[in-house]
C-alpha cells in the first residue's frame, strides 16, 4: 500500500533526500550541487515521502514563486517505479497545493521527457520548447 505524507520530521525529510540522492545524484549524474539547493531548507517549500508498505519509495516538493507554485524533485526508486508511487506523490501534493494556496496565479513544473506521461495523466500540458536543466532534456508543464 502506497502512502503519502507531508514532512514534518526531520527523518522523512533525510529519507527524502537519501531518495532524491540515489535518484538524480547517483542515477542521473546531477551534480549534488545542483540537486539541493537554498529552497529545501526555506519554510514555503513543503516536501513529501511516499511509502509503500511502510518502506521509502518516493519524493517531492513544492514552494511557491513569483510565477505561481512549482512542483519539483519528484523521485521514485527504481524498485517502486511502475506502481503507482509517482501518481499518488502528484495528487497528494496537487491537493495540498489547493488547500494552501487556492488563489495561486499557476501550478507548473519542469517535466524530464520520460516523465511527460505521468504529468499529462495528472492534468498537466506541456508549454513552450524543451529545454536543459542538469544536462536533462526537460519541458515546463502546466496543471491545465
Amino acid at each position: 500500500m502506497t502512502t503519502v505524507t507531508k514532512i514534518t520530521d526531520l527523518r522523512d525529510l533525510d529519507a527524502a533526500f537519501t531518495i532524491r540522492e540515489k535518484v538524480f545524484v547517483e542515477g542521473q549524474g546531477v551534480p549534488a550541487d545542483d540537486e539541493y539547493d537554498q529552497h529545501d531548507r526555506q519554510r514555503t517549500t513543503r516536501h513529501y515521502l511516499a511509502l509503500v508498505d511502510g518502506q521509502p519509495a518516493g519524493a517531492a516538493r513544492w514552494r511557491p514563486t513569483e510565477n505561481g507554485v512549482k512542483l519539483e524533485r519528484f523521485a521514485v526508486l527504481d524498485a517502486y517505479r511502475g506502481h503507482g508511487v509517482g501518481t499518488a506523490l502528484v495528487q497528494q501534493v496537487l491537493a495540498d497545493v489547493q488547500a494552501e494556496v487556492p488563489d495561486a496565479t499557476q501550478v507548473y513544473l519542469h517535466a524530464q521527457l520520460r516523465a511527460i506521461p505521468l504529468y499529462e495523466r495528472t492534468g498537466f500540458q506541456k508549454v513552450g520548447e524543451m529545454f536543459e536543466e542538469c544536462d536533462i532534456q526537460h519541458y515546463k508543464m502546466v496543471l491545465g
